[in-house]
Formats: C-alpha cells, sequence, structure tokens
C-alpha cells in the first residue's frame, strides 16, 4: 500500500442534507450498507420516529421536515459515516479526523472513540436535543472579500459589537461558530435583533438568519447539554482510533484519551461555548500535514469554510480564491465526496 496519499477527513454539520441530497443515501450506499441502514432505521423506528430510509426516500424534500434538527442529524450522520466506509484506503491513509459543529458527532464515529451504530444513537439523540432551548438562534456573516481575503477590521469590529450588545440588560449574544470566512453568532431575540441593526456593512452577502437553527454553543443550550448528559451514557465511549481535533482545536490523540473526559466535552463545552471550526482545520494539518482533506457528504457546502481556514493561516502557500481554485485544478487540495468528480478520486468503485 506504499505511495498512499495522507487525509484529513472532515465531518458536515446541520444543513448540508438539502434538496440536492434527496435520495442520495439509497442511490450511494443502498447497496452496500445495507446492514447498518437497517441498523440506522431499527433504532429510529423503536423510537417511534419516521426511518432513515423513509426520509431518504421520500416523494419531494421538505424544508419544515428536512431541515429540522431531529431529521436532518441522522440523515447528516449516514450519509456522512457512509461516505467515510467508502473512501479507498488502498489510495488514502487517514490520518485525523474533525467536524464543523454537529458534525462533532460524526467525527467520534469517524475516529473510533464510539462504535457506528453508537454514533447514529448519538446523532439522532442530539438532533432532538439540539431543540432544546429558548427562544433565539443564528446569523452568519461574512467578513472575507471577494477573493476570501479579511477584510480589514470587521472581524474585531464585530466581535466588539457582540460583546457591547451582551453587555446590555436582556440581551444574550455570543460567537457561536468562527467558519474562517464567516462568523455565526448565536443569542436571544433581543440580541440578535440588536446585532442585525448595528451590523456594519458586510462583503459579499447580507446577513442571514440560519432558518431553523436555535442559540447553538452558547449558554442558552444548558437544557441539550443536561438531557445529553442524561441520556447518553460514558460508557459508550472509548479512545480513539484516529487522532481527533475538536471545537476547541484540542486533539484528542489515539489510544490515550480518557473516553470520560471525551464524553464530557461532546455535552459540555462542545454544547455551551464557540466552536472554532477554523482552529481545527488549521490545527489538524499543522499536526498532520495530511496530502488532502476529504469532505464526505452529505454536499460540498463546507468546502469554501475549509478553503478559506487554510488561506487564514497561507497553508501551502494559499492566500486566496484565486489561489485555492487553481491549486483544486492542478493537484487537489480538497476532495468533496458530494461532487461526482471529486468523489471519484476518493472512494472504491460504486
Amino acid at each position: 500500500m506504499s505511495g498512499r496519499k495522507t487525509a484529513l477527513v472532515v465531518a458536515p454539520g446541520r444543513g448540508t442534507y438539502g434538496k440536492g441530497e434527496l435520495g442520495s443515501i439509497a442511490r450511494l450506499h443502498g447497496r452496500r450498507f445495507a446492514g447498518l441502514i437497517a441498523d440506522f432505521d431499527a433504532q429510529r423506528r423503536a423510537r417511534g420516529q419516521p426511518t432513515v430510509t423513509e426520509l431518504d426516500g421520500a416523494e419531494r424534500f421538505s424544508v419544515a421536515t428536512h431541515m429540522r434538527g431531529d431529521v436532518a442529524a441522522p440523515l447528516i450522520y449516514t450519509a456522512t459515516m457512509l461516505d467515510f466506509l467508502s473512501i479507498d484506503r488502498d489510495r488514502f491513509d487517514v490520518v485525523a479526523v474533525a467536524g464543523n459543529s454537529m458534525g462533532w458527532y460524526s467525527a467520534l464515529a469517524l475516529g473510533g472513540a464510539v462504535s457506528v451504530e453508537d454514533g447514529f444513537r448519538i446523532a439522532n439523540a442530539m438532533g432532538l436535543n439540539s431543540q432544546a432551548h429558548g427562544p433565539g438562534g443564528q446569523i452568519l456573516l461574512q467578513i472575507v472579500d471577494e477573493d476570501w481575503r479579511p477584510v480589514p477590521g470587521l472581524r474585531d469590529a464585530l466581535l466588539g459589537l457582540a460583546d457591547e450588545i451582551a453587555a446590555r440588560p436582556g440581551h444574550d449574544l455570543a460567537l457561536s461558530i468562527d467558519l474562517g470566512g464567516m462568523l455565526v453568532f448565536a443569542g436571544n431575540e433581543e440580541g440578535l435583533g440588536a446585532l442585525l441593526a448595528g451590523v456594519p456593512p458586510t462583503p459579499g452577502r447580507d446577513p442571514l438568519r440560519l432558518a431553523g437553527h436555535g442559540p447553538f454553543h452558547t449558554p442558552l443550550m444548558i437544557g441539550s447539554s443536561q438531557k445529553a448528559k442524561a441520556e447518553l451514557p460514558s460508557s459508550l465511549f472509548r479512545a480513539p482510533a484516529l487522532p481527533m481535533v475538536d471545537g476547541r482545536g484540542h486533539v484528542w490523540r489515539r489510544f490515550s484519551s480518557d473516553p470520560d473526559a471525551i464524553w464530557d466535552y461532546s455535552f459540555g463545552h462542545q454544547i455551551l461555548a464557540p466552536y472554532d471550526f477554523a482552529g481545527s482545520v488549521q490545527v489538524a494539518v499543522k499536526e498532520y500535514a495530511p496530502d488532502v482533506i476529504i469532505l464526505p457528504g452529505p454536499g460540498d457546502t463546507l468546502g469554501s469554510a475549509i478553503a478559506q481556514s487554510l488561506i487564514g493561516i497561507g497553508w501551502q502557500g494559499l492566500t486566496g480564491k484565486a489561489d485555492f481554485a487553481a491549486r483544486q485544478t492542478e493537484d487537489p487540495i480538497l476532495l468533496a465526496m458530494g461532487r461526482p468528480d471529486q468523489r471519484a478520486r476518493v472512494v472504491a468503485d460504486e
């Protein structure tokens, strides 16, 4: 197996299973992984929930249904896990895993800290538990220009504004996710309203309220954290077989990491504090210097955030979108399995 490329695998989070992905689990994985899909379906059926097969096989995509946490999470986990299991290990040596937000729960199974089946149990439970919060949500703000270069001063201005708003009585607002070229803020309705009223001009897109999202990665999610720790015991966890880079940029090293500590992070800090996705990617590439980054499905929307995270540290000379596009044409550093042409580079014959 000499000549294999080393790979970092990054698991996508909420919002990645969309209209274009409907039916993709059955189409890509129905024959090879029928047994695992049946196990996942049985877990859902036992809880009186529509199965993965039923949801993926729906006649049409419904935003009201498919984007809801208790539906999106198991669909995303299934697509991600089965894509991961489809990676051609004769061509790629996976050296580390990471994930974005809800994708951390996929990363736990990719890294071997929980079994594939228990990973589904966790993702399914967290999709439901993520709805245990008060009023509030998330707003996405772009902080890079059209070439994915940081707009001078904008990041600090937004963080300063958020701190000022959070100091007002009755206003909750905090950084939720750092996506490299975009920042996600979360809070209660008063905090979000004040952010929209005071935000300076941002490039590329207007501030976007993320439909159906709660105030994730803030203390407002304490109910979700409490439910998770009550329902999902630490006995599900074990030391990972692959290094896992979490939302703080902390590396959970294989074999030596404490399973109880991983459990506590996953259902504590991960839920209640900001998720530094850009930092996790940057730490992972610095620590493990992968030849490529593989982005499993569903979809490929996380690709730009991965690229912007690499540009943020000038990884392998990348300084902007044009550099990244040229690199992708010549010798791709990012392989998104949601893109058929890039998928063909990653999987064994399907």
